[in-house]
């Protein structure tokens, strides 16, 4: 702390999510104008061969870049770090960094890298011809049709895509491994990335739901089986318990992609039966649940336990990144309020035993009351603004106003 030391490492999935946040950010925000804000880089040793990470203090170079560059230069690295058959290749590991052996010797390949990667260049393809880049716009247009058609040619599996490949070849996520056979996250972003084949992500989803979904533990689980015995070494992972944190139990960041994904394709039961296990609150419904969850049922845990005789304990608390993701799956994914620049949208995906909800959002000054309720008359979303009928689902709220919002959704 508070030394500005950092780890450099040859983990793959570090190069996209600068793009992929500011990208999510303007379409959020409409605030371009950030792209042109000048940053330095950090400057540091390079990694050595055979090195897979190293800590050390960076010196911060005088020579800044707008953050476009940032973000265009890493994707550019994303994508030269592609495999044969046009996967990424995931090396140091990816999202799971504990599964950094699976490409250590850098032929290995990550499908959940694969759809990140192609959600991330279809969202900033658009941003770099804005920046008058067309260049760039239209190398990531390219690489990311060669990228959709090697995901659905190399990795679906027969019932679900897989999570990649060992540095031989070994698939990993597969009905032929014997651990690790389906992945969570391979199968939620195939879906929240917009380009899975619609068949495909379905059967996809319904196995995944089936087999990671634990019903009685009440946790959505990362990957089943947890790695114990497996010849093929994924990495530091396997160090863990079966059961415990990344190792097969429920990692909580990658089970609000998996309720955000579910209630994308209008499984609005499902995602709320899922959102329910992940909300901390019901792990603590009385004394004897509380006990055995063993963490603060107020915050969300990063991860709980699905073996060895402490399934359905919580893990780690108050760290986790996870806490956004599961409030936009509660608010954008389940309730459907999103921003979209200066204005709000509503898709409400409820489950069916709701009738409705009220909100209230305080923004620009203003407050904004809203009704949602179920109409049989109503076959679409509709939208009334202080009593005036819209013809979209969306609205330009202004600054200091009070409004109401009456939306209907088909009952």
């Amino acid at each position: 702390p508070r030394t500005d030391a950092g780890v450099r490492t040859m983990i793959s999935d570090d190069v996209v999510w600068l793009a992929h946040a500011t990208a999510r950010y303007i379409e959020v925000t409409g605030d371009a104008g950030i792209l042109k804000e000048q940053l330095p880089f950090i400057d540091g040793q390079q990694l050595g061969e055979g090195e897979h990470d190293a800590f050390f203090t960076p010196e911060i170079t005088k020579n800044t870049a707008p953050l476009y560059d940032h973000c265009a230069r890493a994707l550019d690295l994303a994508i030269k770090r592609s495999s044969p058959a046009g996967l990424p290749l995931i090396l140091g590991g990816d999202w799971n960094d504990g599964m950094n052996r699976v490409g250590e010797g850098g032929k290995g390949e990550s499908v959940w890298l694969g759809w990140f990667l192609l959600k991330t260049l279809n969202d900033f393809a658009p941003v770099a011809k804005g920046q008058g880049d067309t260049k760039r716009a239209q190398a990531w247009t390219k690489h990311a049709d060669v990228l959709k058609r090697a995901l659905e040619s190399t990795a679906w599996d027969g019932q679900w895509y897989r999570r990649g490949s060992f540095d031989d070849g070994t698939p990993l996520g597969s009905h032929s491994s014997d651990e690790c056979k389906i992945d969570s996250i391979a199968q939620s972003w195939s879906v929240l990335s917009g380009e899975g084949d619609p068949a495909r992500s379905t059967t996809a989803m319904e196995q995944a739901t089936n087999m990671l979904v634990d019903d009685d533990l009440k946790i959505v689980k990362l990957f089943t089986p947890p790695f114990s015995k497996s010849e093929h070494d994924p990495g530091y992972i396997k160090s863990y318990p079966p059961g415990v944190r990344e190792n097969g139990g429920q990692y909580t960041h990658a089970a609000t992609w998996f309720v955000i994904a579910l209630a994308e394709m209008g499984r609005t039961d499902e995602a709320y039966r899922c959102f329910s296990m992940l909300n901390p609150v019901n792990h603590a419904s009385d004394e004897k649940a509380a006990e055995h969850y063993r963490v603060e049922p107020y915050v969300v845990a990063a991860d709980i336990y699905s073996g060895g005789g402490k399934g359905g304990r919580g893990g780690w608390t108050w760290y986790t990144g996870s806490a956004g993701w599961l409030y936009r799956a509660a608010v954008e994914g389940i309730l459907g309020i999103e921003r979209r620049g200066k204005e709000i949208t509503f898709r409400p995906r409820l489950p069916g035993h709701w009738d409705g909800y009220a909100a209230t959002l305080k923004m620009l000054d203003g407050e904004i009351k809203v009704r949602v309720i179920r109409d049989k008359k109503t076959k679409s979303i509709s939208l009334e603004v202080d009593g005036a009928k819209k013809k979209t689902a969306s609205f330009e709220p202004k600054a200091g106003d009070k409004t109401e919002v009456v939306v209907r959704i088909p009952a």
